[in-house]
C-alpha cells in the first residue's frame, strides 16, 4: 500500500496552467528589497557584510520562478544555503553569516508542493531537510529547538499541499457540473432527434399511401421529410460538442422553456415580487436554446431566493432579437462583496458556451445581483417551428 502511494506521488504531474508571475510577485520582490537595505543598512552585527546582501538579494529574486520551475529554485536557494553553511564552517565567525530577511525561502518551501510535479517534491523536500538539518547538526541547537524549527521551515510547504488539494478538488466538482450540463443537454438532443425522426417517418409512412392514388401528396409528404430533416439537423448542430453517458437512458419529454417562466415565477411565500417581461418571437426559439432560457432564469430565481439580502423584487427580462435571445434576470438586494457565484452557475455558464453564447454573472453597479445571457436565436429561413407550449 505504500508502494503504491509512494509511486503515485512520484509519477503526479504539475498543476496546470501556473501563472508565470502575478502582482503579488513584484510587491514580494518590492519588500525583500527594501528589508535587505534595511537591515544591512541598521543591523550592526552582520558577517560578511557584501556576501550576505548578494546572498540575500538572490533568495529575494528566486521567488519570480517559483511557479514555473519550483525544483530549480528550491535548489538553488537551499543548496546555496548548505555552501554558505559549509563556508561558515570552515571560517568559523563568531556569529552566524546572512541576513534574517533570507526567511523569503519559505515562499518557495510552499509553492514546491503548490506548483511542483510529483518527482520534484520528493526530491525538493530531500534538499530543502538536508539544508534543515545541517543548520541544526552545525549549530548546536537542542533538539526540542531543532524540532520546533524543522515544523516552522516545513509548514508553508503544508499549507501549499492543502491549498493545492483544495483546488484539485473544486476543479473536479466544476468538471463534474460541467458533465452533468452536458448530460442534459445530450437528453434534450435526444428529445429534439426522436421527435423529429418520429415525425419523418410518420409524414414518409402517409407518403407511401398516398403515391399510387395522389402523387402531388406524396411529393408534398417528400418535402415535409425534408423540411423535418433540416430542423433535426439544426438541433444537432446546435448541441454538438455535447457528450452523453451510454448508461443513462433518456425519456421523450420535452424540457421546460419559455412557456413555463410564468409558473416558475409564482415563488411560494410571496418574499420576492417577480416581474417578468417577455419580449419578442419566443414561439419560435430551437429546443435548445427555449430550455437554456429556462434554467437561466430558474438558477438565478432560485439564488435569489436563497441568497438575495435584504430583496423586495427581482426583475426577470426575456427579448427576442433576430439572431439572439438576451435573458437578464437583477434582484434589488444588497451588495455582499464578492457575490455568490456557485456550481449552479458554472452549468450554466458551460450550456451557454455549447450553445454558441456567453453569460455573465456577478454583483450589480449599486445593488443586487445580475445575470446577463445572449443566446443564438435564429432559425433558418428553411423552416421554423415552434415546440408544444404547456
Amino acid at each position: 500500500m505504500l508502494r503504491e502511494d509512494l509511486r503515485t506521488l512520484w509519477t503526479e504531474p504539475r498543476p496546470p496552467d501556473a501563472p508565470a508571475r502575478v502582482w503579488r510577485d513584484w510587491v514580494l520582490l518590492a519588500a525583500g528589497l527594501a528589508g535587505v537595505v534595511l537591515e544591512a543598512t541598521l543591523r550592526e552585527n552582520v558577517v560578511w557584510r557584501p556576501v550576505a546582501v548578494v546572498f540575500a538579494v538572490g533568495l529575494c529574486l528566486l521567488p519570480l520562478w517559483r511557479r514555473t520551475r519550483p525544483l530549480t529554485m528550491v535548489t538553488l536557494a537551499f543548496g546555496s544555503v548548505i555552501l554558505l553553511q559549509v563556508a561558515w564552517l570552515v571560517a568559523a565567525p563568531r556569529e552566524p553569516v546572512g541576513l534574517y530577511t533570507g526567511a523569503v525561502v519559505l515562499v518557495l518551501v510552499y509553492a514546491l508542493p503548490r506548483w511542483g510535479s510529483g518527482r520534484e517534491i520528493v526530491l525538493g523536500g530531500a534538499v530543502i531537510l538536508t539544508a534543515g538539518a545541517l543548520c541544526s547538526v552545525t549549530d548546536e541547537t537542542p533538539v526540542v529547538e531543532s524540532v520546533v524549527g524543522f515544523v516552522f521551515l516545513l509548514l508553508p510547504g503544508v499549507f501549499g499541499a492543502a491549498v493545492r488539494f483544495w483546488v484539485t478538488a473544486r476543479e473536479r466538482q466544476l468538471d463534474q457540473v460541467r458533465s452533468r450540463e452536458r448530460e442534459q443537454l445530450a437528453r434534450e438532443l435526444h428529445d429534439t432527434v426522436a421527435h423529429h425522426v418520429s415525425a419523418m417517418v410518420i409524414i414518409a409512412q402517409a407518403g407511401g399511401v398516398l403515391a399510387g392514388a395522389d402523387p402531388s401528396a406524396a411529393v408534398k409528404a417528400l418535402e415535409g421529410v425534408e423540411e423535418e430533416g433540416a430542423r433535426t439537423l439544426e438541433e444537432m448542430r446546435a448541441m454538438v460538442a455535447a457528450l452523453r453517458d451510454r448508461g443513462v437512458g433518456a425519456e421523450l419529454a420535452p424540457p421546460a422553456g419559455v412557456a413555463d417562466l410564468e409558473r416558475l415565477v409564482r415563488t411560494p411565500g410571496g418574499r420576492l415580487r417577480v416581474d417578468l417581461g417577455l419580449d419578442g418571437e419566443l414561439d419560435a426559439l430551437p429546443q435548445a436554446v427555449d430550455a437554456a432560457v429556462y434554467r437561466i432564469v430558474q438558477e438565478s430565481v432560485t439564488n435569489a431566493l436563497r441568497h438575495a439580502v435584504d430583496a423586495t423584487e427581482l426583475v426577470v427580462r426575456v427579448a427576442a432579437e433576430r439572431h439572439t435571445v438576451r435573458v437578464s434576470v437583477r434582484d434589488n438586494g444588497r451588495r455582499t462583496g464578492r457575490g455568490r457565484e456557485g456550481y449552479g452557475l458554472t452549468g450554466l455558464r458551460e450550456r451557454a458556451t455549447l450553445l454558441g453564447g456567453t453569460l455573465r454573472a456577478g454583483p450589480g453597479t449599486d445593488r443586487g445581483w445580475h445575470v446577463e445571457a445572449e443566446l443564438p436565436g435564429a432559425r433558418s429561413e428553411s423552416g421554423v417551428h415552434s415546440r408544444p407550449r404547456r
